[in-house]
């Protein structure tokens, strides 16, 4: 590319501005770490945005990978400069990381826009530090290519593949029904994280690598790499060198993400049995970038998909195999007919080039589209009277005789409620029971938790039963399975249908026909309603209280309102 044709480095901005006094401001403080003089003469500067946190355990080891990213941004001619933001740990962060993640997206693109960047390069692990800090990345809209850090390797506890997260969701009936003991548990816990990176189930932080893989914000093959393999530092190197060029060739991220891209990833999350908590970052992602993106779609475009890959949830497999039979771009090549495969991606080539030669070496893992796992294992999103604005239910990882179902509903009013009453000997409650669980969506938690796939209750269990329909505004786990309803819009916080649900009421879930009813009259719903109370709020300070005016529900990707769209890379006012 001849130098007429390389666009402005918003940098220079910074570095070189007529105002010599500002120049030497911005340069002087940088140079206490030891900066040659060239650095601020025209090299892009490339910031690495960094969700690294010790409390964040699968993002312990981004440090490392940083150093990977600045050795090729250098090489490629870049100055590399690397910043912190908000790192959301699922696993550590109380209530919920979900309710961090429009914080950290903020985090994200304020640093993005008020830095002399650009280019970006975005370091993700745990799920929600992946949709956040694409989610701000995409309200500045620069260059951008994202690093995942990779899935732990396989746990073996055994004799046996163990999966981090999905084994946990099995705990309550080892322990009830097969004298699992403390002992047992630590060897367990140890098999199951076993080594650097994010669970290595096809969980949400597996599904949210695949995501941005199948958007071409990343580099092919970036998803199912182990964090602790080689290959994840030379990948590193290579997204280093690659976003220099990004910025020399204005490969913004409004170019690559367009609607196109969106229905690309839908579809491949629904190939892969990925996480239900995709449905909500991808529409915050798509309402950042503006893209017109509707709950619907996901259903239109995903649900008749079949499923191709084998991996925990809904298969038997792990991240690590799924790497080794080919990764994403094996299931890409075989998704071929399905998807737009003309989109440019991050290395500058279009789907097709990057995949269309990809080999698969393990078809017990990856199927072919002619015999597939699955013949439809998209999420479904259901409409009815106890969910007007949708909610949604992962086929694949639920009991096909429950995806039809009628029953009783057995109502918990909160999560403490749930904990407090599910174990009584009294509580009339059986296998044909579905369990109806409120307060925990984006409002009522706060944050929209990953409760929704509650534990079943022991007497329940002791008949050897494992599966039985639950319904919530809350989420539940990538790595979770069941009949579970999830993401219920309106939620009961803001007086949603399923705020107004009694035990004993009858709901009919009928999922071939996308149907969720509450069997109650509307004369009656009226006067539950016209008795209903709001709750108080939980804070009236601080970020949880603007989270709680402003949060979007989650049909429409519980982002918040304000936050919607993007202000782009402009910063007219300088520092004096």
């Amino acid at each position: 590319m001849s130098d007429k044709n390389v666009p402005k480095l918003r940098s220079r901005a910074w570095f070189e501005p007529e105002d010599e006094k500002m120049g030497f401001i911005h340069r002087s403080w940088l140079r206490n770490q030891g900066y040659p003089d060239d650095y601020f003469r025209g090299r892009p500067v490339i910031g690495i945005c960094n969700t690294w946190s010790e409390l964040t355990p699968c993002n312990a080891h981004l440090r490392e990978i940083a150093e990977f990213v600045k050795r090729g941004v250098i090489e490629a001619g870049g100055f590399p400069l690397e910043f912190p933001v908000t790192s959301m740990g699922e696993t550590n962060m109380r209530p919920t990381a979900m309710l961090f993640r429009n914080m950290g997206a903020m985090d994200t693109e304020e640093c993005i826009r008020a830095y002399p960047m650009d280019g970006v390069v975005l370091l993700t692990g745990c799920d929600k530090t992946t949709p956040a800090t694409v989610m701000g990345a995409c309200s500045v809209d620069l260059p951008t290519i994202v690093v995942p850090g990779g899935p732990m390797l396989n746990g073996h506890y055994r004799g046996e593949l163990i999966g981090s997260g999905t084994f946990v969701w099995k705990l309550k009936d080892k322990l009830k029904n097969e004298d699992f003991t403390q002992e047992d548990l630590t060897e367990a816990e140890i098999c199951s994280a076993r080594s650097a990176g994010h669970c290595m189930t096809m969980g949400t932080a597996s599904s949210m690598a695949c995501m941005v893989e199948a958007l071409g914000l990343s580099l092919p093959g970036a998803a199912a790499v182990p964090a602790v393999d080689s290959r994840r530092k030379v990948l590193a190197q290579r997204s280093g060198r690659r976003i220099v060029e990004m910025v020399r060739e204005d490969l913004v991220l409004s170019k690559i993400l367009v609607r196109e891209a969106f229905e690309n990833a839908i579809i491949v999350n629904a190939a892969i049995g990925g996480s239900t908590n995709f449905i909500v970052h991808l529409q915050a992602i798509a309402g950042r970038i503006g893209v017109d993106l509707e709950l619907k779609d996901f259903d239109i475009l995903g649900s008749k998909i079949p499923l191709l890959v084998n991996l925990m949830p809904s298969g038997k497999f792990l991240m690590e195999d799924f790497f080794y039979a080919g990764g994403l771009p094996a299931v890409i090549k075989e998704l071929n007919e399905m998807l737009h495969l003309d989109l440019i991606t991050a290395n500058g080539k279009t789907l097709k080039e990057n995949n269309e030669k990809a080999p698969c070496y393990n078809r017990e893992v990856i199927a072919e589209i002619k015999k597939p796992f699955q013949e439809a294992a998209g999420i479904a999103v259901l409409y009815g009277n106890l969910c007007k604005d949708g909610a949604v239910i992962k086929p694949s990882a639920a009991s096909p005789a429950l995806l039809t179902h009628r029953g009783p509903a057995v109502v918990f009013e909160s999560i403490e409620d749930y904990h407090a009453r599910i174990d009584e000997a009294e509580l009339d409650i059986d296998e044909n029971s579905i369990m109806v669980l409120k307060g925990v969506g984006p409002v009522g938690y706060p944050g929209m938790p990953e409760v929704g796939n509650l534990d079943l209750p022991t007497k329940v269990l002791k008949k050897g039963v494992k599966d039985m329909v639950r319904i919530s505004d809350g989420r539940m786990s990538g790595t979770a399975f069941g009949t579970v309803v999830l993401h219920v819009s309106p939620e009961s916080a803001i007086g949603g249908t399923l705020a107004l649900v009694e035990t004993g009421d009858m709901i009919s879930l009928d999922v071939p026909n996308r149907s969720l009813q509450l069997e109650v009259t509307e004369e009656e719903l009226s006067r539950r309603k016209a008795n209903w109370q709001k709750p108080a709020p939980h804070y009236t300070r601080g970020y949880i209280s603007l989270y709680e005016q402003t949060v979007q529900q989650s049909h429409l990707g519980a982002d918040l309102s304000f936050l919607v769209d993007k202000s782009g890379s402009k910063v007219d006012r300088d520092v004096h």
